[in-house]
């Protein structure tokens, strides 16, 4: 059973961490809209009603693209979560390349909590890509994003059959709708 005050928290966390930052889209979305809708597709397409995950699917870039460190975390929501979000976060350190390469190559030694949540991280962003594509992106660099979710969700499929077909639902419409714009 999912208690709604840990989530609820997390999602006040999560709010005010990533207040002053936008998407990359002609709008500049909030950015709080991605982890809500990363939790959402875990807990409606996915059927996911581990609380751990869902809470780690709003934290998820906190770490990552925030302030916020791993032992602030620890304190607020467990080490349970925390190692969740660990696992799922990229070391900014490293150039992108870098970066982009090591989570095709982690993936799929991640836990199955991870795998869900890369995935369902990967159909947002797709989505995102088709409906409201960063600014200035090009068709190459979107094509280049979706080669690239599919390299990342190659090591994380098997875990939930509904994300995998999400995720293929995501591709395919990606392809139709970026990749070969003209053929509709």
């Amino acid at each position: 059973m999912i208690h709604p005050v840990p989530l609820l928290r997390a999602l006040a966390f999560a709010s005010e961490r990533h207040s002053r930052q936008r998407r990359k889209d002609e709008d500049a979305s909030p950015y709080i809209n991605h982890p809500i809708a990363v939790a959402r597709l875990l807990a409606e397409d996915g059927g996911v009603v581990d609380e751990t995950l869902l809470i780690a699917a709003v934290l998820h870039d906190t770490i990552e693209d925030t302030e916020t460190t791993a032992e602030e975390l620890r304190e607020r929501f467990g080490a349970e979560v925390t190692a969740l979000v660990l696992e799922v976060t990229d070391d900014k350190a490293l150039p992108k390349e870098d970066r982009k390469r090591l989570q095709t190559e982690h993936a799929a030694d991640a836990s199955p909590a991870a795998k869900q949540l890369k995935i369902a991280d990967k159909v947002c962003n797709l989505r995102d890509i088709t409906a409201s594509p960063p600014k200035g992106w090009q068709v190459d660099r979107k094509q280049e994003y979706v080669a690239w979710a599919v390299a990342v969700v190659t090591g994380c499929r098997g875990v939930n059959a509904s994300l995998d077909r999400v995720f293929d639902q995501a591709v395919a419409q990606s392809r139709r709708d970026v990749v070969d714009p003209g053929s509709q």
